[in-house]
């Protein structure tokens, strides 16, 4: 059973009852997360993520952990561009200690000082451990070139200069001004519980924060072609190429979807089976779709050796093509369709994923989205709106390419990345 409650200064509780579970799945969902900073402020997201489990009045860093280990729960919590959730999972019979953890985090959190300059260092070597990192470096670079100076491009850990600049006061303000915004807050839960008596627990603590305005975010930016090459000493040359997206709440988005699905999104994919299977040019090679409130993106990644990248380009090139000019087949379109559902539903399986699943509905679309509407949505897919939308986005005016490894700009001119007509 899905129930909602809304507090009077505008913060929201979503829960799902769910019988015969014996967890329960609690987060704070804050409508804020890398798109809100500043260019001086790049990484302070993250960084309050890992600061509110750094101690509080009542507990150090030490007891919060091991609260919640003593009765073999999880608290963690992530930043995204538009969000930032800080959960918790347990036994419900731990309920009380659950609220009460999450509650005195993003409450109490103390900022020390101290603790701010150990865990600069922390996100420094996060940093550093992602940049040693190829084939992700290559989504953050191709992440920062289709969205430039805006705020969807910049790395949600920050640059080390940005980051090696926080100050105590930086941190405490920047959480004041994006968090502690009511209306910007969904707290959902999914588990063994009982709405009314967890949102009685929740207004408690919640009711006291005054009523504020949701903060304005920045516009959309115009997309462009871009082509860049970072020349590193690699034994391969990592590639991200991609086209505008759709956004959460664009009505085509279970096509593009289906499209990914088809192209890239499983080892039965077209590029898997051709560029590694058939050709064995690469062990990585995936299609990804990425989706914001109003805009999105649509890529391909892949990792091989500099005397492949011509071939490899080649065949995804083709590829997008033929996903622009030839109807899906109908077994093709069936088969990405039950995949489609099926990893749907079974990562519905856990309370902690449908507390997630909660709470996105309704940052998103301000209700409850149920299974069976999205179901019949994949299901209502058809070739032609598959291929419609191939040719609305696979256009070459809107590629962005980005190379990462032992390759420049004389090894794959410009004038060779291209889709054909």
């Amino acid at each position: 059973m899905i129930r909602k409650s809304q507090l009077d200064n505008g913060a929201r509780i979503v829960t799902e009852t769910i019988p015969g579970v014996h967890s329960i799945s609690i987060g704070i969902w804050v409508k804020a997360g890398a798109r809100d900073e500043s260019a001086a402020e790049q990484g302070l997201a993250h960084f309050i993520e890992h600061m509110l489990f750094k101690g509080t009045s009542r507990y150090s860093a030490f007891e919060i952990s091991r609260r919640i280990d003593s009765v073999g729960g999880v608290l963690n919590a992530f930043t995204a561009k538009e969000y930032t959730c800080f959960y918790v999972k347990v036994l419900s019979r731990h309920l009380d200690l659950a609220i009460d953890l999450l509650g005195d985090i993003f409450f109490d959190s103390l900022f020390d000082p101290a603790e701010i300059e150990k865990e600069r260092n922390v996100v420094l070597q996060e940093i550093s451990m992602v940049r040693d990192t190829p084939d992700d470096y290559v989504q953050d670079l191709f992440n920062q070139a289709v969205f430039a100076d805006h705020p969807l491009g910049y790395n949600i850990l920050g640059e080390i200069e940005t980051v090696q600049r926080f100050s105590r006061a930086s941190v405490v303000s920047f959480f004041e001004r994006e968090y502690l915004r009511p209306r910007q807050l969904v707290i959902a839960a999914a588990g063994s519980l009982d709405h009314d008596d967890f949102a009685g627990r929740i207004r408690q603590r919640f009711a006291a924060l005054p009523a504020r305005p949701s903060g304005v975010r920045s516009d959309v930016f115009t997309w462009r072609r871009r082509v860049d090459f970072h020349y590193r000493d690699l034994e391969q040359v990592h590639v991200c190429l991609g086209t505008r997206g759709l956004s959460h709440l664009d009505g085509g988005r279970y096509v593009l979807h289906v499209l990914n699905t088809i192209l890239g999104g499983s080892m039965s994919s077209r590029l898997f089976q051709e560029i590694r299977e058939n050709r064995g040019l690469a062990y990585t090679v995936f299609s990804f779709m990425t989706s914001f409130l109003d805009t999105g993106m649509f890529g391909v990644c892949m990792g091989v050796v500099k005397e492949t990248v011509r071939e490899a380009l080649d065949i995804t090139h083709r590829e997008l093509a033929l996903l622009r000019e030839c109807p899906v087949g109908s077994e093709e379109l069936m088969h990405a369709r039950e995949q489609l559902k099926g990893n749907l539903l079974l990562a519905l399986e856990g309370t902690d994923s449908r507390m997630s699943r909660l709470a996105k509905c309704e940052l998103y679309y301000d209700r409850f989205v149920p299974v069976e509407e999205i179901l019949n949505d994949i299901d209502a897919v058809t070739p032609e709106q598959v291929q419609a939308l191939a040719q609305e986005l696979f256009r070459d005016e809107l590629f962005t390419y980005t190379f990462l490894g032992p390759i420049e700009p004389d090894d794959l001119p410009a004038a060779e990345l291209t889709l054909g007509t």
